[in-house]
């Protein structure tokens, strides 16, 4: 893991396309600022978390169509 040190309205850079900034401090909490494009998700780690469980639920309630047996002939 990469640790920076930052002051407010400073901002960190990821590639390209991405800038993190720096907006408040108080106390424990540091607020963050993200620039990014829209076709790049961005959410807090808790968000993510549910999304990807939600998502890996819902490939394990849908059947693969390669596995689903096809109908008897009558």
């Amino acid at each position: 893991m990469l640790v920076l040190s930052r002051h407010r309205d400073e901002s960190i850079m990821i590639g390209d396309d991405v800038v993190i900034t720096i907006v408040d401090i108080r106390g424990d909490k540091v607020r963050l600022g993200i620039k990014a494009p829209q076709e790049i998700p961005v959410h807090r780690e808790e968000v993510y978390d549910a999304i990807k469980r939600e998502n890996e639920g819902k490939a394990q309630a849908t059947p693969n169509p390669d596995q689903v047996a096809a109908p008897s002939p009558e």
